[in-house]
């Protein structure tokens, strides 16, 4: 079992003018922050029976956080979505062409998100909207979506860069 582990391929770090441990790091700072949240959540509600329901917030925005920062670094690594039994079918120039479109089409995406994303932390913010758990403002947690699709799109047109670059 651990030998056909062992030769599955890994995919390489690829070269990148921003390095991949800031996404790195910061999935781990939230993980870590997600599982002491969670573990102080399970000791207090055994030892008191009360609960700490307030921190659901914090659980999601870590986790939605965390998907953000994955997608930004699997982006980088080229190790998107890909439906490859179609594509590893073609030649490797009408390959690379697929991929630069599917990574297109991934930029656009997340560009509008940025935008769209912005404009929905900026909403929360001028209309003062607040969270039913805590009553802190909504726009704290909703920033970090443009921010992070930015971040994401940067990742992308790396990989687009580098996929342009590519020799056939």
């Amino acid at each position: 079992m651990q030998d056909e582990l062992d030769s599955c391929p890994q995919p390489a770090k690829p070269n990148t003018r921003v390095p991949l441990k800031i996404e790195e790091t910061l999935a781990g700072i939230a993980i870590g922050l997600l599982a002491l949240i969670t573990f102080a959540n399970v000791v207090v509600r055994y030892a008191t029976n009360f609960s700490f329901a307030f921190t659901e917030e914090f659980s999601v925005f870590l986790m939605l956080f965390m998907a953000f920062v994955g997608a930004s670094s699997v982006m980088a690594k080229n190790g998107h979505l890909n439906i490859t039994y179609f594509v590893d079918r073609f030649r490797q120039r009408l390959r690379r062409w697929i991929r630069l479109f599917a990574s297109g089409a991934a930029a656009v995406t997340f560009a509008i998100l940025a935008v769209l994303g912005g404009w929905m932390a900026f909403d929360e913010y001028r209309f003062e909207v607040t969270s039913p758990g805590l009553g802190i403002p909504t726009w704290i947690y909703t920033v970090w979506m443009p921010i992070l699709c930015l971040g994401i799109l940067g990742r992308t047109i790396g990989l687009m860069m580098r996929l342009w670059k590519e020799k056939t």
